[in-house]
């Protein structure tokens, strides 16, 4: 039987380097959680969104991948994704250390 992937992107986080990433990069464990977190107010992308382990900003949602999210997010289905960490890379430059996944939720379960 035919069954889908719930994988939709994959990208690094933006600018991890300018926001408070550094103080929780040893929490930023492959499989965890982060939350999306839209700012339609964003003063430079009305499609801006953030990108939180727990309370801490770890940066965004590159602009050239967030105008779906923010699009969906806008009209209440912000609920069907979630975000996960795919891979934390010490040794990378600052723009390429953490990589998340977005996935479709299973409305199913």
């Amino acid at each position: 039987m035919y069954q889908p992937s719930k994988h939709i992107d994959t990208f690094f986080v933006a600018g991890f380097q300018h926001h408070d990433g550094a103080l929780v990069f040893d929490q930023l464990k492959v499989g965890a959680p982060v939350a999306l977190v839209p700012e339609p107010d964003n003063p430079y992308d009305p499609s801006a969104i953030a990108v939180y382990l727990a309370d801490t900003m770890i940066g965004y949602v590159p602009a050239a991948k967030n105008s779906m999210l923010a699009l969906l997010s806008y009209y209440g289905h912000k609920d069907v994704f979630e975000c996960r960490i795919l891979q934390v890379d010490p040794e990378a430059d600052p723009w390429e250390q953490v990589r998340v996944g977005i996935y479709v939720t299973d409305a199913r379960k």
